[in-house]
Order: structure tokens, then sequence, then C-alpha cells
């Protein structure tokens, strides 16, 4: 007796197919990311342990999520920073406001969640108490403190609202609180920190008093974590979902928000913007400009 055999024809068997390998793809788990190693970058103005010891379990967590080795390399302020970043050295950053605006619009790096902090920080421009000056217009033909490039309230909102003046100097101590000193011991005329720093450090710094000249009115974003644009898009989206998992213990410690949205930064670009048409970055004829004497905030 004969056998019967039904051969299907091929356009099924392949839809068939197709449709195995679809149920497949759909049952399977998402990958985990894997990278030989993640390196996170901070900014800190604490040289001891203790800045360090805030991200160790959140590197743990990192670790294990993504079967990476994790780095941290924190810098003593944004000059190192704006290096990194420019390079795109960094996996992560932790980024104050001023870096965020940069890494962003001229750098690629993509926000993910906003960090902890003050909000809406405010830039002051500070004097002596028995400083002559008394308005932004006497501040022509005087030397400035600033932040180092990269700090939104240091660097680029004083500058933006000093526009147009020419200064005999402009000096750059490595700290706030240090800024603050230089002031008080007549090394520059006039400072720029932020409200809270100028509030933190006052009491710290002697003999002389110091008040505050200006107060800028627009409130700066908290800063944020970025992730860089040389991470494969599926392995972005695969990390912004396990850092939205952290621990809240553990996010409190490294200091940022997994459940709020990222500020905007749209008038801090603007502002970043305009003072690069000055200074154009971190290149040598910048640092050239800047260490003009006199020095024209304008062009």
């Amino acid at each position: 007796m004969r056998r019967l055999s039904v051969t299907l024809p091929s356009r099924i068997s392949r839809r068939g197919f197709l449709y195995l390998m679809l149920l497949s793809a759909c049952s399977a788990p998402t990958p985990t990311p894997q990278h030989r190693s993640l390196l996170v970058g901070t900014v800190s103005y604490d040289e001891s342990s203790k800045s360090l010891d805030q991200y160790e379990r959140f590197k743990r967590y990192l670790s294990e999520r993504t079967q990476s080795l994790v780095e941290l390399e924190p810098t003593l302020n944004e000059s190192r920073a704006l290096a990194q970043i420019q390079r795109q050295e960094w996996s992560l950053v932790f980024a104050p406001p001023g870096l965020t605006a940069i890494a962003i619009s001229q750098h690629q790096y993509i926000p993910l969640f906003p960090l902890f902090g003050v909000q809406g920080l405010r830039s002051v421009l500070v004097v002596r108490d028995d400083s002559p000056i008394q308005s932004i217009a006497a501040i022509a033909g005087k030397s400035l403190a600033l932040g180092k490039p990269g700090s939104a309230t240091g660097y680029y909102l004083p500058i933006f609202n000093l526009y147009g003046l020419t200064l005999s100097e402009l000096i750059f101590p490595p700290t706030p609180k240090a800024i603050l000193e230089a002031v008080v011991e007549g090394k520059a005329a006039v400072g720029a920190v932020s409200l809270e720093e100028f509030a933190a450090y006052k009491s710290q710094v002697t003999p002389f008093n110091l008040r505050i000249l200006f107060t800028d009115v627009h409130p700066v974003p908290a800063g944020a974590v970025l992730i860089s644009p040389t991470i494969e898009r599926n392995a972005q989206e695969s990390i912004r979902k396990i850092l939205s998992e952290t621990p809240s213990v553990v996010a409190q410690e490294a200091g940022f928000v997994t459940n709020a949205p990222v500020p905007d930064y749209k008038y801090m670009i603007s502002v970043v913007e305009r003072v690069r048409a000055i200074f154009p970055g971190d290149s040598k004829e910048t640092a050239a400009l800047l260490q003009q004497k006199p020095v024209r905030l304008f062009k």
C-alpha cells in the first residue's frame, strides 16, 4: 500500500518558520547590556574619600546589573571634566548644570535623570564690604575671579551678565571658597559663585566681610546624569532602565532622582552659546583670550 505524503506549499512553510522565530524572540528575556568597562565621571570639590564613598554602592549595583567593570573618575573642577566630555571618555557623567548644557548641545550626551541639589541655583557677584563698587557698570576696568569653564554659576552666567565690559583681568581660583578668598585678599575686586556657595563659605574667609553686589534673576536647573553617545542605542535604553530601577537609598547616596523629569536646559544652553561666541571653548586660543590684560567680554 502506497503512503500518502502531503507537502505544504513553500510560502506556507516560510511563513510558519518566521512565525515560530517571532514567537521565540518575543518570549526571550531582555539581554543585559555587557561592556568591558563603564567609566563614570563626577565633579567634586571635596578631596576627601567621602566623595568616593557615596558612589560605592551605586558602582556595585551598576556593575552587577550590567556585568561590567564600573570605575569612578572624580575631578576637582569643571576644566578636567570638560576635557573628558569633549573626548567622550566618560560613559556616564554626574554633571553640574553648566557641564550638562555643554555636553548636550556640543557633544551629544543624553540626559537620563536629574541630580539632587538645590533647585533654582542663582549666580551672584560678590565684593568686599568696604569696596566702592556699587553696580555692574562699576566693574569695568576691575579684576574678576571666576570659576572654571564649565561652571554655570561661576563662569557662564557671570560673563553673560557682564557682556560688553572690558575688565583689567580674569583669574581662576580652583574652588568656590578660593574665589571668595581671592576677593578678601584683594587679588580680585569681584568674585563669581552661586548664592548657596556664598552662604556656605562666607564665614570661613577672614578678616573682611563680603557682600552681594548682583544676583542673577534666572534660576539654574539642576545637573543631570548623562550617558555617552558612544554607547549603542539599545544599550543606552537598557542602562536607562537599570538606573531607573536603582534602589532609592543607593540612588540617594549617589545623588540622582529616578522618578523626576530632566530639567529644561534651553536657557542655560543659550547662555553657554553666547559666552562661547566670545571664548570658543577649551582651545589654546581661548586660554590666550582669557589671560589677556585687559580682557574684553564681548565680540
